[in-house]
């Protein structure tokens, strides 16, 4: 079985953009793989990027979704998971949805936190990593097999 890893929304809008195929070829394989997993957060910050800033239809992106959830397991957003983000936003800093990220991510027992925003390498709570996947270590690393 492959490992589980928690895909942050950028991963989704590249593989779901046309704009930079470099980056849409990582995210998909990526998703070949690993077990990937998102929350409701990250599902509803993809869909407002989608038809906010990509111009995407409904239908589109509807359908996009119905893709994104054959392919990952959903993780839902509880209340742990609130209070979890403030302790991590507190203890590490980051801004109180990129917490939320993490938590969830450490809530679903992901070995890594598949991003381009957040610090390339960090370890938080000795249980998750931070993976810039787009860096051309992290894809020999990471994606070659």
């Amino acid at each position: 079985m492959s490992e589980k890893v928690f895909i942050d929304t950028n991963i989704l809008i590249y593989l779901y953009s046309e704009d930079e195929a470099e980056k849409q070829d990582i995210s998909k394989k990526v998703f070949d793989k690993y077990a990937c997993v998102i929350s409701t957060q990250v599902l509803n910050e993809f869909c407002n990027v989608c038809i906010g800033k990509l111009n995407q239809s409904v239908e589109d992106v509807e359908s996009a979704i119905d893709e994104i959830i054959k392919q990952c397991t959903v993780s839902l957003l509880e209340k742990h998971n609130i209070k979890q983000a403030l302790q991590i936003h507190k203890r590490y800093g980051y801004k109180y949805f990129d917490s939320l990220i993490i938590a969830s991510a450490i809530s679903s027992d992901c070995k890594y936190l598949i991003t381009e925003d957040l610090a390339d390498g960090q370890i938080l709570d000795d249980k998750l990593k931070i993976i810039n996947i787009y860096s051309e270590d992290n894809v020999k690393k990471y994606l070659v097999s």
